[in-house]
């Protein structure tokens, strides 16, 4: 009886903290045309279920990629993916944002492709005032040839969180105070595409693209858009404290998102930049409030 009972509470208290939990808005799902157009090689973009999803081509002529019509100052951006599957080697798909500037921010997610049977590769990164070098991987729980997942960025002045599906991969706090650049101030596109880079993506260039195995193909689906649309009204969006994302319980993970970041970094990252002492001798300032270490 005292072990049932012990079980309960276990179980309560796991709801209890999943109540808690400050996940981001589930997006709703649209037709391409509605937020994206497509940026180039036109023809290398299929479309299905009347544009509700679409395919990327990627053959040994060209890629191909779609952007937002719309530059957005914070928000939650997703993108529901189902990764190039087979021998996907040398190959890149890629959903991240971008500011246009000389001196852009940019926010990654990149996928590397691998041979058969070998797994994927998950790449993030961010760029602030044209610095990059911020170089994140991990291998995902699943095959995300498989089925769709829902990969999403929350960035607002406080934090940029990478999620797949519902669990934090990824933070990069505002650290301004301590000399490190944040994007605060310059309205970024979304960008996806699938391209060829065999010359870095897969073992370090190593593995070239089989040709013999295109088209390889990568599918996109869920195009809502949650985010301040500073092409429309850029003044509205430096005005915090207006949108759910501004709001305080998405100004820092949870304890229980923390856990499942602690979870995802001990079982699943290959490589930190913040653990890289070749390239960082001397730890990188947001390295520790973002407990990267």
């Amino acid at each position: 009886m005292v072990s049932s009972l012990w079980t309960v509470s276990l179980i309560l208290a796991s709801l209890a903290s999943a109540a808690l939990c400050a996940n981001p808005r589930r997006p709703v799902d649209v037709q391409f045309a509605r937020n994206y157009v497509p940026t180039w090689a036109f023809d290398h973009i299929k479309y299905f279920n009347g544009g509700s999803e679409i395919q990327l081509h990627l053959d040994k002529y060209t890629g191909t990629g779609f952007q937002s019509k719309g530059s957005y100052l914070f928000g939650h951006f997703s993108m529901y993916i189902k990764m190039v599957p087979g021998d996907s080697a040398g190959t890149v798909t890629a959903f991240y944002l971008s500011s246009q500037n000389a001196e852009h921010d940019e926010i990654d997610f990149e996928f590397l492709g691998n041979r058969t049977g070998q797994p994927y590769i998950l790449q993030t990164n961010v760029f602030t005032g044209g610095k990059g070098d911020r170089e994140q991987r991990i291998y995902l729980w699943f095959d995300p040839t498989k089925a769709y997942h829902r990969y999403s960025i929350l960035w607002n002045l406080y934090q940029i969180v990478f999620f797949v599906d519902d669990v934090p991969i990824r933070v990069f706090k505002n650290s301004k105070d301590l000399g490190v650049k944040f994007p605060f101030d310059q309205p970024m596109k979304i960008y996806n595409s699938l391209w060829n880079a065999d010359d870095w993506a897969t073992r370090g260039g190593l593995e070239k693209t089989d040709w013999s195995k295109a088209p390889f193909i990568a599918a996109y689906k869920g195009f809502h858009i949650d985010g301040c649309e500073a092409s429309v009204n850029a003044k509205f969006c430096d005005t915090q404290g207006k949108r759910w994302w501004d709001q305080p319980e998405f100004r820092d993970l949870d304890a229980a998102q923390w856990q499942r970041l602690k979870w995802v970094r001990q079982k699943f990252t290959i490589y930190n930049y913040c653990t890289d002492r070749k390239r960082y001798p001397q730890l990188p300032p947001e390295c520790r409030r973002d407990r990267d270490i």
